[in-house]
């Protein structure tokens, strides 16, 4: 028997296990790994659960027949599982060794309403994850974003039932943008980000853009648009106006704008998080959101790389704990992406930017550690 205080170890399965084909791939050397995972004391693992290949078929087309043979094989090998709700593509990033995009009957309504995507200042797309400009427009099928990602779940729900009822499905970690966390792409490598480049916001599709310019309005400013002076994925902060000495970032619509932005990503995250908690009402199991580790430009003034994220998180704002409390709000676990990381392996400003977020954070959770 464990100890009151244990924490279960769970290992992570390859991203391809189940194939872009929708095909479960080499059961036998995965049944061979799942025994020597268990013989090491390992308690479960974790696996993304991929809306691309789920959905790929079409519109509420679901096929869990690949999926239902995984979960089979790792109930009987005696191992627990963290189901990962995969809303994103796999493709194009750090570790991403297969490609799996998000369905194609979805990439097809993007091909000629291409503002489905995030959209930089220069009009580049990534077709990572929809845009938040889309969780309320029906125009997939007759469904929003929002609706997508909560039929998926709640077709994950009914056809994992027994799964989900035995316990053997402690976690659902629910994907809130690219690479599953909660964040805009900013820093795409698929389109020349390189470390450690300050990356672009991301809210310049026409559905966003429309959004700013009510919210400027709103507040009595019809003359504010999306900001023009922040530079290209790689520059540095002082290469720019935007986040430079006195730069616009400190200026009253900066400010607004970079609030704005903040809130955007926030609301999407509340509610995708919400529509979680009701698909697995009952369920007797543990939510999660991730949240990315951006460390570079933390001690610069304007923590550039961090605002081109979504995360508000300047000497005025403290954008991590704003975060884990909306998480905390739908019983969540915030999953901190890029903690692993030994104090070795970081230089100096990473191990700060990593001692003050847990600091906050377990000030946020009255000093207890979120298992």
């Amino acid at each position: 028997m464990h100890p009151a205080n244990y924490i279960p170890v769970y290992a992570m399965l390859q991203l391809g296990v189940v194939n872009a084909g929708n095909v479960f791939e080499n059961p036998e050397a995965l049944r061979e790994q799942l025994k020597q995972l268990r013989a090491a004391d390992v308690d479960g693992v974790k696996v993304d659960v991929w809306w691309g290949i789920i959905e790929g078929n079409g519109p509420k087309k679901y096929d869990w027949r690949a999926y239902r043979s995984l979960f089979q094989m790792i109930k009987e090998e005696d191992l627990k599982l963290q189901a990962i709700m995969s809303f994103h593509q796999c493709g194009g990033n750090v570790g991403d060794n297969v490609t799996i995009q998000i369905p194609k009957w979805v990439r097809d309504i993007g091909a000629s309403y291409p503002d489905i995507y995030y959209t930089n200042r220069r009009g580049s797309r990534d077709e990572e994850y929809l845009s938040i400009g889309v969780d309320l427009e029906n125009i997939f099928q007759g469904r929003c974003g929002l609706k997508l990602y909560r039929d998926f779940m709640m077709s994950f729900r009914e056809n994992m039932s027994d799964y989900l009822d035995s316990g053997m499905i402690t976690h659902i970690e629910v994907g809130i943008g690219p690479c599953g966390e909660l964040r805009y792409p900013s820093y795409p490598q698929n389109q020349g980000w390189v470390f450690p480049g300050i990356g672009e916001f991301q809210c310049y599709d026409n559905n966003l853009r429309e959004g700013f310019k009510e919210s400027a309005e709103d507040i009595g400013h019809p003359d504010w648009d999306l900001p023009d002076d922040t530079g290209e994925y790689n520059d540095t902060p002082s290469d720019t106006k935007f986040f430079g000495v006195d730069g616009t970032y400190l200026t009253e619509k900066g400010f607004f704008f970079l609030k704005w932005y903040f809130y955007t990503l926030t609301q999407h995250a509340d509610c995708v998080l919400h529509i979680a908690n009701r698909a697995f009402l009952g369920c007797k199991l543990q939510l999660a959101a991730k949240v990315s580790g951006i460390h570079w430009w933390y001690r610069d003034d304007s923590h550039a790389a961090e605002l081109t994220a979504g995360y508000y998180n300047v000497r005025e704002h403290d954008g991590y704990i704003t975060l884990a409390r909306m998480i905390s709000i739908h019983y969540g676990t915030l999953n901190f992406a890029f903690a692993e990381m030994r104090n070795f392996e970081q230089n100096k400003k990473q191990r700060t930017f990593l001692s003050n977020l847990f600091n906050r954070y377990l000030v946020m959770l009255g000093g207890r550690r979120s298992k």
